[in-house]
């Protein structure tokens, strides 16, 4: 299973924090794709030019390979002060 995080901003415009996914390997492009064709109200958030991603708390790519047992966390660019 994969867990998938959504913060700040994309969290609200997805109306949820978290989604539980199984059977997938793939890049975290290719997660992106799955779930907006999953959740179709998802798919212009997801991939909106500015969303970052991590796989495992760690910075990822778009060609970052996710697998069974991962957590992909989506966000919004962070700005601090």
């Amino acid at each position: 299973m994969i867990k998938v995080l959504f913060f700040a901003s994309l969290r609200a415009r997805l109306g949820t924090a978290e989604y539980r996914l199984q059977n997938f390997s793939g890049s975290v492009d290719e997660l992106r794709a799955h779930l907006g064709e999953q959740n179709p109200k998802w798919q212009a958030p997801l991939m909106a030019a500015d969303i970052q991603a991590a796989v495992n708390r760690e910075m990822a790519s778009a060609t970052t390979s996710v697998a069974d047992g991962d957590e992909v966390a989506f966000f919004p660019p962070v700005t601090g002060g």
